[in-house]
């Protein structure tokens, strides 16, 4: 069982469920140290005072907000777990809301919330099931690590989880990246829904969504130690050229998403109505457009 990482409450109008909360996520990523290429001894960060110069115990270092460049104001964990905020102690439910109103990019790293004894089951059942049946996620206020965080509370099987949230104003504007004009026709699109279709599935499970690069290091650590050569990335194919035809590329892709599923990769139908609107613009390129009257050249003053 993961460890716990705060244990408060969370506040649900006048109801309150004492929790624990554990990472509801593991991390498989192959760590590497830093080491001293000459003789491969493990590179360390001291921790050192500067005043001192001397390397400085954990039990000596604490936190400290510079005011000024000559003054230090020391924050203590007490001051913090001091501070007038209900979210100091409590993951404080402020809203109910559609999950489909939040942008997904405001998620950030997610949380099982247990309940805290037998006194906790029942008012966390609770909150459990009007989640469930309301087909709504809460969003809450809570306080940990020296800030104040938004998040959001959401049932997994039956589970809570809170997935801490950025704040509104910290997710940058993405207008600017927006391209510059450009035509897409219908045509490409209904090819581009065709091969979204094709490569729709229900979930994210099976070997296609497992981590291939921490398999890959791991063979390239083990060969090493073994005094063997690291195995080699096989040579890709020669990169086409810039692709200037997009319902080809389009096409070919359909064709190579349904062959993966063992699907007839020879021919597929268009969605409906694309044909339509395909017919429609062709008849519209032949109509010749009218001649405008020409005009007379203005007289220069």
């Amino acid at each position: 069982m993961p460890r716990t990482i705060w244990s408060g409450a969370i506040s649900f109008g006048l109801v309150t469920v004492p929790i624990h909360v554990v990472s509801a996520t593991e991390d498989h990523s192959i760590r590497f140290h830093q080491v001293h290429l000459e003789d491969m001894s493990r590179v360390r960060v001291r921790k050192v005072c500067e005043i001192e110069d001397r390397e400085i115990p954990a039990s000596e270092i604490g936190k400290g907000y510079e005011v000024s460049k000559t003054q230090i104001v020391q924050v203590t964990d007490e001051d913090l777990r001091q501070m007038p905020l209900p979210t100091a102690k409590a993951v404080e439910i402020h809203a109910f809301v559609p999950l489909e109103s939040i942008d997904a990019i405001q998620l950030a790293e997610g949380y099982y919330l247990q309940p805290d004894g037998q006194v906790a089951a029942k008012p966390y059942k609770l909150l459990r099931l009007a989640l469930e049946r309301s087909s709504k996620v809460a969003i809450a206020k809570y306080a940990w690590s020296g800030r104040e965080r938004l998040g959001l509370l959401r049932v997994r099987g039956e589970a809570i989880v809170l997935h801490a949230m950025r704040w509104p104003d910290e997710i940058r504007d993405p207008s600017e990246l927006a391209p510059t004009a450009t035509e897409v026709t219908d045509e490409e699109i209904s090819e581009a829904e065709y091969l979204i279709d094709r490569m729709t599935r229900d979930d994210v499970e099976g070997p296609d969504f497992t981590d291939r690069y921490t398999e890959a290091i791991a063979k390239v650590i083990e060969a090493k130690r073994d005094g063997l050569e690291p195995p080699k990335t096989a040579e890709p194919a020669a990169a086409p050229g810039r692709v200037l035809d997009l319902m080809a590329a389009l096409q070919e892709s359909v064709r190579k998403a349904q062959a993966s599923r063992g699907e007839d990769a020879s021919v597929h139908e268009m969605p409906a109505g694309s044909s339509k609107k395909a017919t429609a613009k062709k008849t519209a390129r032949k109509t010749p457009a009218k001649k405008a009257p020409s005009r007379k050249p203005r007289r220069s003053a």
